[in-house]
């Protein structure tokens, strides 16, 4: 008996994480691993109405940590000679998934330093993001705009917009990456990003307790240093 298969062109969201674990390959990525303690925050959002997700702490409580320890905005760049870029802000570059013709396709939003920010409008943008039309939401539509050339010309535009400019590549990409599925009941153990840090978060247990980690770009960050700066995010979350 015969089967036959069927041939399935990329979407262009697929073509777009393609690109993006692409360039995510160039760098030398590893991740750092905390069991951080975060009853007092459990105990917190049980009071709150609305109740805070858990991405935007996250996020929020990154951005802080970031704002205080410039290394967390810096980015190895090498053209036109290998140099590092540090950005003034941080700009949060989050996950999203949504339903792009019949498949879960994802996106990415970002958040200008988001420490500035309400949990409450960070939340809503999130929201957003989620729900909205996907034609409505400006970085969605590029996502999908650069992602219809062929291969080469995409790869060009990436090369260019990663590697000619700090600043242009802190605006196309953002400076931190945050990525979870904790929602769904797991988590990543690594993630590849272009970014130079990128984190991610199982579930948070009943007592508090939960596993985050933070994926870094060697060349710009060293073990002792993301250790140290796992803790800070410890502290900050409990403090917010």
């Amino acid at each position: 008996m015969h089967f036959a298969g069927r041939w399935i062109p990329l979407s262009l969201p697929r073509r777009f994480i393609g690109d993006l674990i692409y360039f995510s390959k160039l760098a030398p990525l590893t991740t750092m691993q905390r069991t951080m303690q975060l009853s007092a925050v459990v105990e917190a959002r049980q009071r709150v109405q609305p109740r805070p997700g858990w991405c935007a702490l996250f996020t929020k409580a990154y951005s802080f940590v970031a704002a205080q320890r410039p290394p967390l905005r810096q980015v190895y760049m090498p053209w036109p000679w290998p140099h590092f870029y540090e950005h003034p802000i941080s700009i949060a570059s989050v996950a999203v998934e949504r339903r792009y013709g019949e498949e879960d396709a994802v996106f990415f939003t970002h958040l200008r330093n988001p420490h500035e920010q309400t949990l409450t409008a960070i939340e809503a943008h999130l929201v957003r993001c989620k729900t909205e039309p996907i034609e409505s939401i400006a970085l969605f539509r590029r996502i999908l705009q650069t992602s219809r050339p062929p291969r080469p010309i995409r790869r060009l535009i990436w090369r260019f917009g990663l590697y000619t400019s700090g600043r242009r590549r802190a605006g196309h990409i953002g400076t931190f990456g945050v990525s979870v599925t904790a929602g769904l009941g797991a988590a990543n153990l690594d993630l590849l990003t272009p970014l130079t840090t990128a984190l991610n978060y199982g579930v948070v247990s009943a007592d508090g307790s939960v596993d985050v980690r933070l994926t870094y770009d060697h060349r710009v960050l060293d073990g002792a240093r993301v250790a140290r700066f796992l803790e800070t995010l410890a502290d900050t979350l409990n403090h917010l």
